[in-house]
């Protein structure tokens, strides 16, 4: 859930509203300081609505915004889990090696008394 922002979200729907339905376009600063916003958030907000609305094809909508970050989130998510297999795989693997060894040296050793009872 993305941090709560400075400025309430029915001041942003209504300033988004208000520039959109003035005509002409009015000064974004002016607007700004008639509204108490900084004059980059209320840019921002006008631009953010213009790609949700699909009039803009240089930002992501806020939809894609939002499966951006479940996506990154996911991917680290996988990415310690590969870690951990990745650690544990080596550990089994390592086990393994040592056991074959052990194994490995009591047939050697049978062989060997095999052959010298038989000399």
């Amino acid at each position: 859930m993305p941090a709560p922002g400075k400025y309430p979200l029915e001041l942003r729907v209504r300033a988004v509203r208000m520039y959109r339905a003035a005509e002409p376009k009015p000064v974004i600063r002016r607007m700004a300081e008639e509204l108490g916003v900084h004059h980059e958030a209320l840019r921002t907000w006008i631009r953010q609505a213009g790609a949700d609305a699909g009039e803009r094809d240089d930002l992501l909508t806020t939809a894609e915004r939002e499966e951006l970050v479940a996506l990154r989130k996911e991917n680290a998510q996988l990415k310690r889990a590969n870690e951990v297999l990745r650690t544990a795989s080596a550990f089994f693997a390592a086990q393994l090696c040592a056991t074959r060894r052990d194994v490995d040296r009591e047939v050697v050793k049978g062989h060997f008394r095999q052959a010298v009872a038989a000399a």
